[in-house]
């Protein structure tokens, strides 16, 4: 009976492996293309692996877009958008699941309603607004429609729920008061909730590309995915390399996000029970 079940854990082990493998091979083949010279590239038969590590298309591809400046923009709107939703979804959160108050059902699932309407529904009256207020090539047009997330909230109100109201009573008769019980207790216990919630809004700015696209056409205002696109137009008779390389330094930054905020998972859940 333990052969045979060792046996069904080795061949699950190799299917995902496998299947793992067959996920991953456009990103590793765009690894591979991004290190080749252009004559590698068109070469026939295709070459799969670089014959030597060519750097000059991250360098071609950082100058011809001036993707530098590009990924201050992303990472500055994508750690606006992150803080604030945290910010507004946190208290939001903390006043619908422990404060009782005229018109609290009607509110919160008037809240809710919104995640009903897609994003390309409401682009045209959101452009029309920031444009009117000026927010047009602006840091501030760029991120003002995302501060607030229902998504956020609503999440963040049924974490919430799931500590004790005890706790909050206890606290209430030790003299906290509702701000210091938030900052102080609540927030402390939520952190692997917030951590999750603050890589998916960060990576949610940062692959946005609709809104950028609309409301940003200044050249050096511009984000990062809409640079791959500059690539694409920039690039003569489709370097691939050079494209390649540049979807390759765009990436980055994400990796590094989702590498410490699983780290933060990890810690937030072995102290769990110590902070509670």
């Amino acid at each position: 009976m333990k052969t045979i079940r060792k046996q069904s854990t080795i061949w699950m082990h190799i299917l995902l492996i496998v299947l793992s493998l067959l996920f991953m091979m456009p990103i590793l083949l765009g690894i591979s293309i991004s290190f080749q010279p252009r004559s590698q590239v068109f070469s026939y038969p295709p070459s799969l692996l670089p014959k030597t590590l060519y750097f000059g298309n991250f360098f071609e591809a950082w100058k011809m877009i001036n993707l530098g400046r590009l990924l201050f923009n992303s990472l500055l709107a994508s750690f606006i958008v992150m803080i604030g939703k945290l910010v507004l979804g946190v208290t939001s959160g903390y006043a619908f699941s422990h404060f009782e108050f005229k018109g609290k059902n009607i509110l919160f699932f008037s809240v809710l309603i919104t995640l009903m309407l897609p994003m390309q529904v409401r682009v045209v009256p959101l452009f029309e607004l920031v444009s009117r207020l000026g927010g047009a090539n602006s840091y501030s047009g760029l991120v003002l429609p995302f501060l607030a997330s229902a998504t956020t909230t609503f999440l963040m109100r049924q974490h919430f729920l799931t500590i004790p109201r005890e706790l909050m009573e206890s606290a209430q008769i030790d003299g906290c008061g509702p701000l210091r019980f938030l900052l102080t207790i609540l927030i402390p216990l939520s952190g692997p909730s917030m951590a999750g919630l603050a890589t998916v809004n960060f990576l949610a700015m940062w692959n946005a590309y609709l809104w950028p696209l609309m409301i940003i056409n200044s050249d050096k205002m511009k984000t990062a995915q809409l640079g791959i696109k500059m690539l694409f137009a920039s690039a003569r008779e489709r370097e691939w390399g050079i494209i390649m390389a540049g979807t390759i330094i765009v990436v980055i930054p994400t990796l590094i996000i989702f590498i410490l905020a699983q780290r933060f998972f990890v810690e937030g859940i072995a102290t769990q029970g110590i902070k509670g």
